[in-house]
């Protein structure tokens, strides 16, 4: 039986805008409050997406949260019309209304951490919704994030899902921007790598000081033993606190892997070689092969200039004959010292042979790169006949989707836009439409 890796981007939605939300994360800081443009915007997701299906991967779409959250703005005790609910928390509370208008939740990265089938004791592609305590405007996310994932994967036979682990910093989960799989193939056993910030129990272990650890260990083995994963295919990394303090806000933005390979800056993780040694030592005892870590230094690349230009918030893809290519946003072509490693890197005696460069500036500027935007999700044939078919990109999906965005999206977005309550009910008939594109059912609280 075939497996294979499923990417499942996240549809920008149709409020997309830079609120500046995310402490720790220097792009969505650095353009707060500048004018938006949710229809480009979308429209560079589907390109990205179109363009990995033709490649021949397989890929999904996953639908964006309803926003603004005016249920939210109801039980913080604003009353009245929506017009007269968002004046009231434009006067009061403005930092609350650019929190539930958020566009966080295009990082479907940060929707769940995913195990398969080949990993777990039930033989269950395994679900389990991020929380995103660390973020008042993420913490928003999981309830919507559940129900979309239990419409696109609704076979009990084949998926199991998980609720949300309790909302608390002590459990605080970032979801798969802090997991990774190595394997050999995508049907076989992998080792799962779990990356946390802080300890939560443990106040005398390392922690980074300027900016917040938003993952912890607690949340790791936590989920670690709802997807019933054994002991020797999970490694726990501790992400370095000082380049959390530098803007590194989750792994995905100093380290990504696919199957045999680990691509990283030598400034990601504390005890590196150690943990990096049993990394290799658990793959190698179940492929009886040893792993391809590919390390980027700080003199090729420092820790700031690959913030800024997100050449680890790249996928790692397979595109055959033991070869794999990096999707990287357009700033790593722009950067000279970053344009210059990748030129070396596919010389390299590695499996990584190209780079595809994608403009996802409307994302980039948000402070997510193309990593940030796809749910990995390894399925087998069977599996992949049992998700949702509506969901999965193609030619139709394609011209169906960017056309509802011409027709639902407005060019721009800026901040006084958002106390117009037309662009409320704008927005809950593009997502009531959109679920009856994508075939999910009522998973938004305004169709209940």
């Amino acid at each position: 039986m075939k497996y294979f890796e499923a990417n499942f981007d996240g549809l920008v939605g149709p409020t997309h805008n830079y609120a500046g939300l995310s402490v720790g994360n220097v792009a969505s800081l650095s353009n707060a409050k500048d004018v938006s443009n949710p229809k480009s915007a979308a429209k560079q997701g589907l390109q990205k997406m179109k363009a990995l299906h033709d490649m021949g991967l397989k890929q999904g779409v996953l639908a964006p949260q309803e926003r603004p959250d005016m249920n939210a703005l109801r039980r913080l005790g604003f009353t009245g019309s929506d017009a007269n609910i968002l004046q009231q928390a434009k006067q009061h509370a403005p930092q609350i209304l650019r929190a539930v208008y958020s566009a966080s939740s295009m990082w479907t990265a940060n929707a769940a951490t995913v195990s398969p089938s080949s990993d777990t004791a039930d033989k269950k592609v395994h679900f389990t919704p991020a929380n995103l305590t660390n973020k008042f405007h993420r913490s928003l996310e999981p309830e919507t994030s559940g129900r979309i994932l239990q419409a696109m994967f609704a076979n009990d036979e084949h998926f199991a899902h998980h609720r949300h682990l309790p909302d608390n910093d002590h459990f605080g989960d970032e979801g798969a921007a802090n997991h990774t799989r190595f394997c050999d193939d995508y049907g076989q056993g992998g080792i799962e790598m779990f990356v946390y910030g802080r300890y939560a129990f443990d106040h005398n272990k390392p922690a980074p000081v300027k900016y917040p650890a938003r993952h912890t260990f607690e949340a790791c083995t936590a989920v670690s033993r709802l997807h019933q994963l054994n002991d020797s295919g999970v490694v726990y990394v501790q992400q370095n606190p000082d380049v959390i303090d530098q803007g590194v806000f989750h792994n995905d933005v100093i380290a990504v892997g696919n199957q045999n390979v680990l691509f990283y800056h030598e400034q990601a993780f504390l005890n590196t070689e150690e943990k990096l040694t049993e990394l290799n030592r658990k793959y190698a005892a179940q492929n009886n092969k040893e792993m391809h870590f590919v390390k980027v230094a700080s003199n090729q690349v420092s820790v700031e200039e690959a913030v800024k230009t997100y050449l680890f918030n790249t996928q790692l893809v397979d595109i055959g004959n033991n070869e794999m290519a990096i999707i990287a946003p357009m700033e790593c072509k722009e950067s000279a010292s970053v344009s210059a490693y990748l030129d070396q890197l596919v010389s390299q005696n590695t499996p990584i042979k190209k780079v595809h460069f994608f403009d996802v500036k409307q994302s980039m500027r948000n402070g997510g790169g193309p990593a940030c935007l796809r749910l990995r999700v390894a399925l087998s044939e069977q599996e992949l006949a049992a998700t949702n078919q509506h969901v999965l990109m193609s030619d139709q999906l394609f011209g169906t989707l960017n056309n509802w965005v011409d027709k639902h999206y407005r060019d721009e977005l800026s901040e006084n836009d958002l106390i117009d309550p037309s662009l409320v009910m704008e927005s809950r008939t593009a997502l009531d439409e959109l679920t009856q594109i994508l075939n999910l059912g009522s998973v938004y609280d305004f169709q209940r």
